[in-house]
């Protein structure tokens, strides 16, 4: 087996690396920067070059970190890789290995809409493809021809017409970054951002990414009282002192796919925001399933939350399909089987 899942992520025993890994590990193949793919304490880090800028923001300027472009080929030990654009985040991969004529391809977290601030989803053939499934259930179905710019601006205008703030609640990397891209077609008006969101938005601008201007909500005094504006800020900043610019007079709204859901991890979960956006950074099943379909691959493991539902319909459709787990339950003896 070319990977198999220790206790620190998926391990490559033929390159001597991980993907995505915890803990401490000499070598670490990321496929992007969020926390829970970047993470503190490998010796050497690869990823794709325009998300570096990300990664070392993250993990600190001073990792080594090695970036290579899109379809660029390198080798780790037996094992030739290559980054393929995962349409997830700016920088954002899929990880294609390949070992004696075998393909396997980890797609890391990944979307297939269009979005202007990263690089376009690519399906990459395999042989064998570990997937993601964030959003593995079939109640999980993206409006493919919402305009989401479109309904984001119309809620701001409809506030600001009244002389009331929105609060759009984002992820400060990858979605705060796609609402100010998508909002580059209706506006040039300011955004304000969260401390957290400013460097990562640097980092957009710095590889040529087109977005709002905006206006950090740190730099502004401690009597400053916003009228009319959108912030773009994760959930937190309500309970900070930073929202006392806000004043008595604004709307709050939530930007996720899980917004589309019902029941535990769906609009229950959030009932306090006023307005709600099913926007999301990952394929919904649809997506899931055409791309496993597009892989060609004949055997499939999934991860995150399809563990149940697309397992089973993958093996409806013919393909040998397992819960990542089953990476972790794999003998010694047959790691050199490829």
């Amino acid at each position: 087996m070319l990977l198999v899942l220790r206790k620190q992520g998926l391990y490559c025993e033929a390159g001597d690396f991980f993907i995505d890994p915890s803990g401490k590990v000499d070598r670490a193949v990321v496929t992007h920067a969020h926390s829970d793919h970047a993470r503190r304490g490998a010796k050497e880090y690869f990823t794709p070059k325009s998300g570096m800028a990300l990664v070392r923001a993250r993990l600190g300027s001073a990792i080594c970190l090695r970036g290579f472009a899109f379809g660029e080929k390198f080798q780790l030990g037996r094992v030739s890789i290559s980054f393929h654009p995962a349409g997830h985040i700016l920088g954002s991969s899929q990880v294609r290995l390949e070992l004696n004529g075998e393909v396997w391809v980890v797609s890391g977290d990944y979307k297939r809409e269009p979005d202007p601030t990263c690089e376009p989803f690519e399906s990459v053939p395999c042989d064998v493809f570990v997937t993601e499934a964030t959003f593995g259930t079939p109640v999980y179905r993206w409006k493919k021809d919402a305009d989401l710019g479109r309904e984001i601006f119309d809620w701001w205008e409809t506030n600001r017409a009244h002389g009331r703030n929105s609060v759009l609640c984002a992820y400060s990397l990858g979605k705060t970054q796609r609402v100010l891209g998508l909002l580059r077609a209706f506006t040039r008006r300011p955004v304000y951002l969260d401390p957290s969101a400013t460097p990562l938005t640097e980092c957009y601008r710095a590889e040529g990414i087109d977005l709002l201007p905006s206006i950090c909500l740190s730099t502004l005094s401690d009597s400053a009282k916003l009228k009319g504006e959108l912030v773009v800020a994760p959930s937190s900043f309500l309970r900070s002192s930073l929202a006392s610019v806000l004043g008595s007079d604004f709307e709050t709204a939530f930007a996720s796919g899980w917004m589309a859901g019902t029941g535990e991890g769906g609009t229950g979960r959030f009932s306090s925001y006023d307005r709600g956006f099913t926007m999301s950074d990952h394929a919904d099943w649809d997506d899931l399933v055409r791309t496993v379909v597009e892989t060609g691959a004949r055997r499939v493991y999934v991860q995150h939350r399809g563990h149940g539902s697309l397992v089973r319909y993958l093996r409806k459709l013919g393909l040998d399909a397992f819960p990542e787990e089953v990476l972790a339950r794999i003998p010694p003896a047959q790691m050199s089987l490829f």
